[in-house]
């Protein structure tokens, strides 16, 4: 897997570099089919934009932006949204066919009141 790190109008330390690589790896936890990762940090005038392009097999791209103080901050919020992307898309794969087009289950018998016994 690719990691990218760019960083426009501003320049990031290496620890800043290492935890953005961190955060990025730990993307492969939830979807080891990741073929890139490519994060863009951007300083805004008050505030730090982060913004991460996912590329998984066969053409899917999850994209997530977000703004905090630090970019680290900006990071963690911009991470979880990849995170709650990568499971939505996940469940959905590996549940694609276990249910019914509807939405739900058929039942398997009616729910019909049964008659009294004769007594």
């Amino acid at each position: 897997m690719r990691i990218e790190i760019s960083a426009r109008h501003c320049n990031l330390g290496p620890e800043q570099q290492a935890y953005i690589r961190e955060k990025s790896e730990k993307l492969l936890k939830y979807f080891d089919r990741l073929m890139a990762i490519e994060v863009s940090v951007d300083h805004l005038k008050h505030s730090w934009q982060v913004e991460i392009l996912a590329s998984a097999e066969h053409k899917h791209d999850f994209v997530a932006r977000e703004e905090g103080p630090t970019p680290e901050a900006a990071m963690d919020l911009c991470e979880h949204k990849v995170e709650q992307q990568l499971r939505k898309y996940k469940e959905r794969v590996q549940n694609h066919k276990g249910e019914a087009a509807g939405g739900g289950t058929f039942p398997t018998s009616l729910d019909l009141p049964t008659p009294p016994e004769p007594s």
